[in-house]
């Protein structure tokens, strides 16, 4: 659990560092690394870099994904033994829970994206090796409700399948 605060503070790093890039971003992987291997192996860089050594978590981000279903994005990732974590963030679209009841299970993201309930959401998802997990989900903030802050919830079972996917690509 003592890793469990560092991963809550870099999930909500990523989230920040993404979110001053805006909205309408394609999904950004993350390599996390213990502050203190960079901090080893490159003193200078980490000074410069401001970065500290101890337990804290580094997110290095990777180059653009390539295009694909991100389940088989992910399947083909396989991180070295050095990278401690990952992380990914994804714009998201959600439906209220009786929304299921309007789609058949052959609808496409198309329909998703038409309902008029439909709230976009950023998530960010990180893992360590040892299995523990963070979540955040920002809501983006919509025409109706644009003088409110975007709504964010926390929590580690906000995507229990994108935990699993991003912990396969560190076995």
């Amino acid at each position: 659990m003592f890793l469990q605060r560092f991963l809550d503070d870099v999930v909500a790093d990523i989230e920040a560092h993404v979110a001053a890039a805006g909205w309408d971003r394609p999904p950004a992987l993350f390599a996390l690394v213990r502050a203190d291997r960079f901090t080893d192996a490159q003193p200078d860089a980490a000074a410069r870099l401001g970065i500290d050594a101890g337990d804290a978590l580094t997110p290095i981000e990777q180059d653009e994904l390539p295009e694909g279903p991100l389940d088989d994005v992910l399947a083909q990732i396989a991180w070295p033994d050095d990278v401690d974590g990952c992380a990914l963030s994804q714009e998201i679209v959600l439906l209220p829970p009786d929304a299921d009841a309007e789609l058949d299970e052959d609808a496409g993201p198309q329909v998703a994206m038409a309902h008029p309930q439909r709230r976009d959401a950023r998530l960010v998802v990180a893992v360590l090796r040892d299995g523990t997990s963070a979540a955040v989900l920002r809501l983006r903030t919509t025409v109706d409700d644009a003088a409110s802050v975007d709504d964010l919830l926390t929590g580690p079972d906000l995507a229990p399948n994108l935990v699993a996917a991003l912990h396969a690509t560190l076995q």
